[in-house]
């Protein structure tokens, strides 16, 4: 029978671009293990690698709105309040009306606080790992993650997708 690895599929064959977001599922999940495991080493109880910017952030620059908080680290506006949101469940940060009571402002917690030269021990640590394990590939994954988001910004993978097979729009529901 034979074998399969991550980098294998049925017979030796290696999975070709329609398995991209599985493979990228399965690289995420094994950096964000690797992670977390040493935030459990730590002692950084419930801390996860998705907090780690957002408290970065709220710690250089004191309390910011979700908003602001979405723009820094990149991502949505409702992935970022809903990282706000497990924050404030873990006890790291604390969330209130802004000045004009439209925007909600999140601010650090003394807990969160405490754990910051931690945190920030690990940020460096990890940062100097990341760099490593580009060292090791033919391209820097950073640089090709960009590239990725970019050309998706130029053109949608569900514009793509329908280009490919204009008939599937018949069956969209």
């Amino acid at each position: 029978m034979p074998s399969t690895s991550p980098d294998s599929g049925p017979a030796g064959t290696r999975p070709g671009p329609e398995m991209l977001g599985t493979r990228l599922r399965l690289l995420l999940s094994a950096l964000e293990a690797d992670v977390t495991a040493v935030y459990d080493g730590l002692g950084l109880e419930g801390m996860r690698p998705r907090y780690v910017p957002v408290l970065r952030i709220l710690a250089a620059e004191g309390a910011s709105s979700i908003q602001d908080l979405a723009a820094a680290t990149g991502v949505t506006h409702s992935a970022a309040s809903q990282t706000v949101a497990q924050l404030v469940k873990e006890g790291f940060a604390t969330v209130g009306p802004g000045r004009d009571g439209r925007r909600r402002i999140a601010s650090l917690t003394a807990k969160a606080e405490a754990l910051l030269p931690a945190l920030d021990a690990e940020w460096q640590a990890t940062a100097a790992a990341a760099t490593a394990f580009e060292a090791e590939l033919t391209y820097p994954l950073s640089e090709l993650v960009g590239e990725a988001l970019a050309v998706l910004q130029r053109r949608s993978m569900l514009e793509r997708i329908y280009d490919a097979a204009p008939d599937l729009m018949r069956h969209r529901t």
